[in-house]
């Protein structure tokens, strides 16, 4: 590859790295920003919580109806039109002052991160060398998704305590956004070729949700995501009670959880390019079915501890199995599968927190929805384990990294 070759692709990488960070800042402050709305509207934490539901839906249906855009138009045209939706849209909070203003704005800036995302996820398989380094490159897109998690709500914080209004978070996203549109349009992105007989659109995306493979992932990633939105939504509520002598790590529970979360991908990025997958995918979810069960059976006091630790042991496995479920189709399927994960992405950020907050208005205390966790934690540990014993993805890997990338062979498949 030429040098001009190489500085494309690092354009692009950091392209894709500031995209996942970006997004983050915003879907990632909304349990700043709903005690804020709760006050200013005077609304009940429930109805508050549509500011989460809202964009985490609109996000999953986009995916699944737009994510075909990618393999169709090409991966730039759809990230620059997802990126300019949400560029314009996040200027608009500025002058609402509804709630269901609001609430209509984060709908379409759900709708446009389904877009642009699905278009960086398909971008992935195209600047990646081998099945292997996609899994490492997705680690690392993720790793700046956990960091720009911890920026947000830092952001929202210090707007509020200098008694600036939430709204301008998404201004701040707004202009990094215009960056990232001025940088994809400067760069050159790679050629994707799809069959000329094959047709590129919705109806091959619901195909896909039929295939065992997508499904499988897909139900994976749903499971996983349950887990992680159990410790970050109801952590606080659980470690409320606490008293002891880690009173400050119980205060700040969830930013240490989000820190591991975000460290552990970094570090996933260099350690799957080592090892295989199925085995550290399988191990890091045997720890977290034993950082939940302990946390049920030991208390608020075997909590503090295990609930921020356990993003140390997720921190790898929602990015590998996106990546896994995304390599193996071809890159022209790429865009529609990452649709389709996506979805289900979503399906367990919402259907997740409110089963356990069912569980728990029907029981009485948060420990309920951590019992739920860990059951979906031992099913998301038996899937893994089978894998990591069976392989039942190693053909397929094998024959994309052959058929995509011209690799013969990839140990870390």
């Amino acid at each position: 590859m030429s040098e001009s070759g190489h500085q494309n692709i690092t354009f692009i990488r950091w392209l894709t790295f500031l995209m996942f960070m970006m997004f983050a800042m915003t879907t990632d402050s909304v349990g700043v920003i709903i005690p804020q709305i709760v006050k200013e509207f005077r609304l009940s934490l429930t109805a508050a919580g549509a500011f989460h539901y809202a964009t985490m839906a609109a996000i999953a249906v986009s995916a699944v109806l737009f994510g075909f855009l990618a393999d169709r138009i090409g991966r730039k045209q759809t990230i620059v039109l997802g990126l300019a939706i949400f560029a314009i849209n996040s200027y608009l909070f500025v002058i609402g002052d509804s709630f269901a203003y609001f609430l209509c704005l984060l709908t379409v800036s759900g709708a446009s991160i389904g877009i642009f995302k699905t278009g960086a996820l398909a971008l992935i398989g195209d600047i990646s060398s081998s099945t292997t380094e996609h899994t490492s490159t997705m680690n690392l897109v993720e790793g700046f998704f956990g960091v720009g998690a911890i920026i947000g709500p830092a952001i929202v914080t210090s707007l509020i305590n200098n008694n600036v209004s939430w709204k301008w978070l998404y201004s701040i996203a707004g202009c990094l956004c215009v960056v990232l549109i001025l940088i994809a349009l400067s760069v050159r992105y790679p050629r994707t070729m799809h069959a000329a007989e094959e047709a590129v659109d919705l109806r091959r995306t619901l195909r896909m949700t039929r295939d065992p493979y997508a499904l499988a992932f897909g139900c994976a990633v749903l499971l996983y995501v349950a887990i992680e939105a159990s410790v970050y939504v109801w952590g606080p509520l659980y470690l409320a009670d606490y008293h002891g002598p880690w009173t400050l790590l119980a205060a700040y529970a969830i930013s240490v959880f989000f820190f591991l979360r975000a460290a552990g991908r970094f570090l996933g990025g260099w350690m799957l390019a080592k090892y295989d997958w199925s085995w550290v995918l399988a191990l890091m979810s045997l720890a977290i079915l034993a950082c939940l069960a302990g946390s049920v059976a030991g208390g608020v006091r075997a909590g503090v501890v295990l609930l921020p630790l356990s993003g140390l042991f997720m921190s790898v496995i929602y990015p590998t199995l996106n990546s896994k479920a995304i390599s193996c189709f071809p890159k022209s399927e790429h865009g529609a599968v990452a649709g389709v994960i996506l979805f289900f992405t979503c399906g367990g950020a919402v259907l997740g927190p409110l089963a356990m907050a069912a569980v728990i208005d029907a029981l009485g205390a948060p420990k309920y929805a951590f019992l739920m966790a860990a059951v979906f934690a031992a099913l998301l540990a038996i899937g893994l384990v089978y894998n990591c014993l069976r392989q039942p993805t190693r053909g397929v890997l094998l024959r994309q990294d052959a058929r995509e990338y011209g690799v013969t062979a990839s140990p870390g498949t």
